[in-house]
């Protein structure tokens, strides 16, 4: 028999809807052993809000869950530290938030776990609270103790990565620098070979200047920077396009044909994807030595415990955790 992909799942910020659709989305079927760390109290007060009937199993903290059943949660217990009121963020609750990743890290790193995958939280009260928290991406990446990683967003129709996250739009153009293209674009080709079986993925480039930087009159960076990156990119074996201008980029025939974009900023290539599939889409991080995929939305904190939450992004998100724990194992067992 076929050795079950394990995965944990962090719940997210309890004030928002992470809860809502780690639980919704746990009422389906998967192909895997599943445990969620956050707190067992929380989340059962959760389910019974929403009506959700559902059983719940406290895990020894250094166990591995059973194979899923729908509607079972099987839960690594994180308390809270003050009572949760859905939609009302609590300062004193970030700590709770940032050891759920903790301990998802330590569970990954004792390789009891093949994926994570992390409901929303909220970058603002982490913030507040003291801890310096620019997003998920970052912070596996510092834990990780990676040189670099890629933010990448898959659809059924897509895949956008991004050279830059979570930046401020005046401070996009000084990261983008030869070095760190080169190692985006290497980290996409093997990320996209090792989790999707890709042997040479088509990788189309976008400009950062508007129009592609019309011939340096808009701007240098693309014959300054992003073309001798490409070009350094093609000696080494990697198949990625020339800067293509962005605002015509998604219905050009490179990028129709290309197995992703790599776009300069974060919203530059994500309205696109989001706009052909918000609600559906995936975030998965390029680099790091274990499989993160996560939601495509906030915490949407209106929605909290009102039962209008969609569970499909969750759902994409743990099947293309499996996906891609899938495809890896594959590979290595060759």
């Amino acid at each position: 028999m076929t050795e079950l992909a394990r995965l944990v799942i962090t719940a997210g910020e309890p004030a928002g809807i992470g809860p809502d659709v780690v639980l919704g989305a746990l009422q389906s079927s998967y192909h895997a052993r599943i445990a969620v760390v956050g707190d067992l109290h929380m989340l059962e007060q959760r389910a019974s809000t929403l009506g959700m009937d559902l059983n719940f199993t406290r895990l020894p903290s250094e166990s591995v869950p059973p194979p899923h059943a729908p509607s079972t949660v099987s839960v690594y217990h994180t308390p809270c530290t003050s009572p949760v009121q859905p939609g009302v963020l609590d300062v004193s609750n970030a700590e709770y938030v940032v050891q759920t990743l903790r301990t998802s890290i330590q569970a990954l790193k004792s390789k009891r776990f093949d994926a994570v995958v992390t409901a929303p939280v909220q970058k603002s009260v982490i913030n507040d609270s003291g801890m310096s928290f620019t997003g998920h991406t970052e912070f596996f990446s510092q834990q990780f103790g990676c040189e670099d990683v890629v933010m990448l967003l898959v659809n059924d129709g897509l895949r956008v990565a991004l050279a830059t996250t979570h930046l401020p739009l005046r401070d996009v153009p000084d990261a983008i620098t030869q070095e760190s293209l080169l190692r985006k674009l290497d980290i996409i080709n093997n990320g996209l070979l090792q989790l999707y079986g890709i042997d040479r993925p088509r990788i189309a480039m976008l400009g950062l200047n508007p129009h592609a930087g019309e011939n340096g009159h808009l701007g240098r960076e693309e014959i300054d920077v992003i073309a001798p990156a490409r070009d350094e990119a093609v000696r080494r074996g990697i198949d990625v396009t020339a800067p293509i201008p962005a605002d015509t980029a998604f219905t050009s025939k490179e990028v129709l044909e290309a197995d992703v974009v790599l776009a300069m900023f974060h919203d530059q290539g994500l309205p696109v994807l989001k706009a052909r599939g918000f609600g559906s889409s995936v975030n998965i991080t390029l680099g790091l030595p274990t499989i993160r995929t996560s939601v495509d939305h906030g915490t949407a904190l209106d929605l909290a415990a009102t039962g209008q939450a969609s569970y499909d992004s969750m759902q994409a998100a743990i099947n293309e955790a499996l996906i891609c724990s899938r495809n890896l194992r594959s590979r290595t067992q060759r």
